[in-house]
């Protein structure tokens, strides 16, 4: 059931939204050459301890996954494309990271990722993050009142084939509010003006994820949690929470 939220709610869900910001903008700062996922997970974690906010994912265990995720944020690193859990070697230079992260705030959720690279960049790599950011802009800018789903869905799609970039099979965004995953389900590609039509208080977490060499296949790594291409190209994932407005698409998970 697609739940509407009222003008209050949606204003209580941006101040969990600027929370997952902050705690986004400290995990950035913390990641560097040589630092560890954990630490960077213990940074995202200070952040929401501060404003007095729950972690979403952490302990979180949907039916398809082995154990309770163990971190605050999920850290994603070069062909590891989401969910992968924050351990592991310390970062080397020119890694891709994709950090999500998501928490409760007075009992609503935000939701948001984004994905950066570590010490030297190879370019390829930043212009997979960029087509992802702008495959994201352009899901957000179609989610306005009287369009349907499958008009965020064609913009972030049609946007990412035109690149040359995968689309993550399977995996796409949602909705979301009391509970971090609520209906309707959005995808990252399909046919424009099919779905359902988009109603002022529709609040939706859209989430791209673009894989670098162009196939859509992933594989789950030893624990359950961890999608890697198949291909073994890296990718990126970028994440905002947003809110369907009468003035147009008002994001939430803005600084």
């Amino acid at each position: 059931m697609v739940e509407l939220k009222t003008a209050g709610e949606i204003d209580a869900m941006r101040e969990a939204g600027r929370v997952v910001a902050a705690a986004l903008a400290a995990a950035r700062d913390a990641a560097a050459v040589g630092v560890s996922l954990r630490e960077i997970d213990a940074a995202a974690a200070a952040a929401l301890a501060d404003a007095g906010a729950q972690p979403a994912f952490l302990g979180y265990h949907p039916n398809w996954a082995p154990t309770p995720f163990p971190g605050v944020i999920c850290a994603s690193v070069n062909d590891a494309v989401v969910h992968g859990i924050p351990e592991g070697p310390r970062l080397a230079d020119g890694d891709l990271v994709s950090i999500d992260c998501g928490a409760f705030v007075d009992g609503w959720c935000g939701d948001a990722a984004i994905s950066f690279v570590v010490g030297d960049a190879d370019p390829e790599d930043l212009r997979l993050i960029a087509d992802t950011d702008e495959a994201l802009a352009r899901g957000i800018a179609a989610a306005r009142a009287g369009n349907r789903l499958g008009d965020i869905a064609d913009a972030i799609g049609s946007f990412a084939r035109s690149r040359g970039r995968g689309v993550l099979a399977d995996h796409g965004g949602h909705g979301i509010g009391r509970a971090m995953h609520e209906d309707p389900d959005v995808p990252n590609e399909g046919p424009a003006g099919r779905g359902m039509r988009l109603r002022p208080g529709l609040v939706l977490a859209l989430e791209p994820m673009l894989i670098r060499g162009g196939g859509d296949d992933y594989r789950h790594d030893a624990d359950g949690w961890t999608l890697r291409t198949l291909d073994g190209s890296r990718a990126a994932h970028s994440e905002h929470t947003i809110a369907v407005t009468v003035d147009g698409p008002l994001v939430l998970t803005a600084v």
